[in-house]
């Protein structure tokens, strides 16, 4: 049977979300692994991922179930959820891989001042006090307090264009494995399956 027959297209989508499941294990296992071994203590930044894990979860479960049963009900719901994550990723991708230096630095500084965890958990990591200074009054994670302590904003500035690349970059391939999945949903959703009774509906 050619590629573009039932069980190619069947099969396809089986593997595509089988891929997702993958993917969003991951998302959950990291985030886990984060917060138990204390990598990340921001309660909020691990709820996300995990979040995001179980959303990709269930709408691969749907896509799996629907392709495996030939279900339109759920390959319709599928292809405009999937088709609605699209948008939404495809956006922020392109988003993120269009700021310039000066908005990056907005963002950073904002994302600075709204988590003290955060805030924290970088200060230790990068050994670093303060965004743009060095304010002995405040508290300060890093190991460097004795000795004169770098400011974190310069240092993040650094790391924040190639992150943003990377995240963008990352965002905007999965974002066309959606719009194939939404193709591949349609296609299959419009095709009889050749073992069914030729007289029954699709």
């Amino acid at each position: 049977m050619v590629c573009g027959g039932f069980t190619c297209s069947k099969n396809s989508l089986c593997v595509l979300n089988l891929l997702y499941i993958l993917v969003s294990l991951l998302l959950i296992g990291i985030a886990a692994w984060g917060k138990t071994f204390g990598l990340v203590t921001s309660f909020s930044v691990v709820a996300g991922v995990i979040g995001v894990g179980i959303f990709l979860f269930l709408i691969a479960l749907i896509g799996l179930l629907g392709a495996i049963k030939h279900h339109q009900v759920l390959l319709f719901f599928y292809m405009i959820i999937l088709f609605l994550v699209f948008v939404v990723q495809f956006s922020i991708s392109c988003a993120s891989l269009a700021l310039n230096e000066n908005q990056q630095n907005h963002f950073l500084e904002v994302g600075w001042n709204k988590s003290v965890e955060t805030r924290g958990d970088v200060e230790g990591y990068l050994n670093c006090c303060g965004f743009n200074d060095v304010n002995l009054n405040e508290t300060c994670n890093a190991h460097c307090m004795n000795f004169p302590c770098k400011p974190c904003g310069p240092i993040l500035r650094t790391y924040a264009g190639e992150v943003l690349r990377f995240v963008g970059g990352i965002g905007l391939f999965f974002s066309f494995t959606e719009i194939l999945g939404v193709w591949l949903t349609h296609r299959y959703r419009n095709q009889k399956d050749p073992r069914a009774n030729p007289s029954a509906f699709l």
